[in-house]
This record gives C-alpha cells, sequence and structure tokens, in this order.
C-alpha cells in the first residue's frame, strides 16, 4: 500500500521534528505524526504536525500508550489523526530506523495503514546546515507488502515532499536563533507538567 502512496509534510511537522533533533542532540528522539488523507486526493497523507516524545527511552510502553492518549483526544477534536512517527538517531553515523521506531510504526499501522515513519538524515543536516544541502533532512519508511519496514524513494520516485518550498530557509533562521530551547516533549512535560507539549 505505501508504494502508490505520497506524503506531503508541513513545514512546521518539518521544522518541530528537526528541532526537537537539535535541542538533543546526543540522545535518541523521537515523536508522532499527525495529519489526515488529502481531501483532493486520497492517495496523499498530509502531515499537518509532530508531536514531540521522548528523548529518553524510546519506546516505553507506559508513557507512550498516555502520550498517544493525550495526542488523539487533542487533535480528534480537529479531524486529525495520528498517521506516523519519526526518530532521530543518538549517533550521528547510525542510519538504521530502529526496533523501538518499527514497533510503534507497527502499533499505528493498525488504526491509519498508510502510516510512515521519518528517520532524520544527519548528513543531510549537516550540509543543510553548512548551506551546501537543499533535500529535506528526513528520510521516509513506509510499510510493504512483507509487513516490513523500507526506505521510500530508493528508485528514484519522491514519495515524499513539503508542502511549502522555503521550509528549509526557514529552518536555518530557526537554527540561528536557537528555537530549539523552545521544544518541550513528553518527556520535559512529564518532568514539569507547566511545560506543554501541543504549542507551535
Amino acid at each position: 500500500m505505501g508504494a502508490e502512496c505520497r506524503y506531503e509534510v508541513a513545514q512546521a511537522a518539518y521544522i518541530k521534528l528537526v528541532l526537537h533533533a537539535l535541542k538533543h542532540c546526543c540522545s535518541p528522539v523521537g515523536g508522532l505524526l499527525v495529519g489526515r488523507l488529502s481531501d483532493d486526493d486520497a492517495s496523499t497523507v498530509q502531515i499537518g504536525d509532530a508531536i514531540p516524545l521522548t528523548h529518553s527511552q524510546i519506546g516505553l510502553l507506559p508513557s507512550l500508550e498516555l502520550a498517544l492518549i493525550q495526542v488523539e483526544e487533542h487533535f480528534g477534536a480537529e479531524g486529525l489523526n495520528v498517521v506516523g512517527y519519526y526518530q532521530a538517531n543518538e549517533r550521528y553515523d547510525d542510519t538504521e530506523l530502529g526496533n523501538a521506531a518499527k514497533k510503534i510504526g507497527d502499533h499505528i499501522f493498525r488504526y491509519f495503514p498508510r502510516a510512515a515513519l521519518l528517520l532524520l538524515d544527519n548528513k543531510r543536516l549537516e550540509e543543510l546546515l553548512k548551506g551546501k544541502g537543499r533535500d529535506l533532512a528526513v528520510q521516509l519508511y513506509t510499510r510493504d507488502s512483507s509487513k516490513g519496514w523500507r526506505q521510500a524513494g530508493l528508485d528514484g520516485s519522491s514519495q515524499l515532499t513539503i508542502k511549502e518550498p522555503s521550509a528549509n530557509v526557514l529552518l536555518l533562521d530557526y537554527v540561528s536563533s536557537e528555537k530549539w530551547h523552545d521544544i518541550v516533549d513528553f518527556d520535559d512535560h512529564l518532568d514539569d507538567i507547566s511545560k506543554c507539549i501541543f504549542q507551535t
């Protein structure tokens, strides 16, 4: 099902997940992707927001379940669903999608069969920050017919696009002004409940 599906990520979601990774650059980070199927084209998943979850124990079941409930309640009222998960690995040279991300993706897939996994590509991000790259700093993974997760676009197709083409320009502006300090994830919220994960 993933092969014919396209994914359009909103600038806000893209920037938030990259800033989350930059805030905790020495830890693995993960979060949920929320969105909906396009009204115009049912084969396009519109990823409207990213909800930062963790910068410590990716896949810790009790906190993940609690976060999923809160995210579903908050965004369900807006007609949005959890449509995927994103992850950034703690090691620069780690380009593998971990087992925890795959299991979380499998869980989301049960409720949303066009689920996507996004993995931050540290090399692309580094090129972007140096002004040498223009590509999105994430890799798309979709579920294949053998119930495994595979990287999309290896055949040259572009299943992942950004809604606003100037997203990387805005991202660089946010990086230079250290906007990552404003990112709050669910771990931060559990440490201090006055910090809200549903901020923009």
